[in-house]
């Protein structure tokens, strides 16, 4: 099993040193989410020198590193509230949120936080692919059966999970309705540097084997200004993410209101006759961009035959 206190050798991924600000026009909000990178810049070489959980002394990269203890990710990021919007219209199963969201989490394939779903609402219409994350519920069934308390809601609208803390009983993963949790059956591939990270619940990282996981929308990004990777990794600009309280959301590429966006693409819930009432919105497939066989080209016969026979009748 990983140890629980591990070192804060390295930081869990490069990150620019400086952000762009995504420039809105009328809108003239001042908020900030860059374009996400896996390399460091070579413009500071400021060093600073850290002991380690292990008694070992190590130089940590002052621009790049910035670890967050489990008690303070339990706060939450002041005068944010995290929502992400899904346009379906866009989506055409490139699976590219997937893939990206498992190498920023190291997961195996097996493992999937972000799952794309083909999706039809009656059988006169066309299907259409539909990506679910966890939903980050303000009303998070997850959250009243854990009790440890390894599952928990912050300030800014985020359900984490602390692994830490969790005993594996998976009540979550039984309350949750829409089945956005997974269960670390095996030990996680880790390489020494991996292994040896300070872990923080704010980049799930690194996992112990008998906890659970799920989509925690990326805070350790968010807390440097950048979008999370399945955002920029999709090639059709699907996933907006964004801070409510300033009514402000961006793919990366284009940046709207929030409030007007939703408003005025009709926006809504997936099955808000729960009483959950997510942060994660849909946005209709309405004039799609592509036709739903253009999911299924780059996939096995395998994958073809399950998604074909197991088509989601919305609720």
């Amino acid at each position: 099993m990983i140890e629980k206190n591990g070192t804060n050798k390295n930081c869990r991924r490069g990150f620019l040193k400086n952000s762009f600000a995504l420039g809105i026009g009328a809108l003239a909000c001042n908020e900030i989410f860059s374009s996400c990178s896996n390399e460091k810049t070579d413009d500071t070489d400021d060093k600073v020198k850290m002991l380690t959980t292990d008694g070992e002394l190590v130089e940590v990269d002052s621009t790049h590193c910035q670890h967050i203890s489990p008690e303070e990710a339990r706060k939450g990021i002041p005068n944010k509230k995290f929502v992400m919007v899904i346009d379906l219209s866009r989506c055409r199963n490139a699976r590219k949120c997937i893939t990206k969201c498992q190498d920023m989490h190291f997961l195996p394939p097996e493992d999937e936080w972000i799952k794309v779903f083909l999706m039809r609402d009656s059988d006169d219409t066309a299907p259409y692919w539909f990506p679910k994350p966890c939903f980050h519920c303000n009303q998070p069934p997850c959250v009243k059966v854990c009790p440890v308390g390894a599952t928990y809601k912050r300030s800014d609208g985020l359900v984490l999970i602390d692994n830490q803390r969790c005993i594996g009983c998976k009540f979550c993963m039984v309350a949750c309705p829409y089945s956005s949790r997974v269960f670390h059956w095996k030990e996680p591939e880790y390489d020494e540097e991996i292994r040896k990270k300070a872990y923080s619940p704010e980049t799930s990282v690194p996992a112990l084997v008998g906890t659970v996981g799920k989509c925690d929308f990326c805070p350790d990004m968010a807390r440097k200004g950048k979008l999370p990777d399945c955002v920029t990794g999709c090639p059709n600009g699907v996933i907006f993410f964004g801070n409510k309280n300033e009514d402000i959301i961006t793919n990366g590429t284009e940046t709207y209101r929030f409030s007007e966006l939703v408003h005025d693409r009709a926006g809504y819930h997936y099955m808000a006759e729960l009483g959950t009432e997510p942060n994660v919105y849909y946005l209709p497939p309405v004039d799609r961009l592509f036709d739903y066989e253009d999911g299924l080209k780059n996939l096995t016969e395998e994958q073809k035959e399950f998604y074909l026979k197991t088509i989601v009748k919305k609720h």
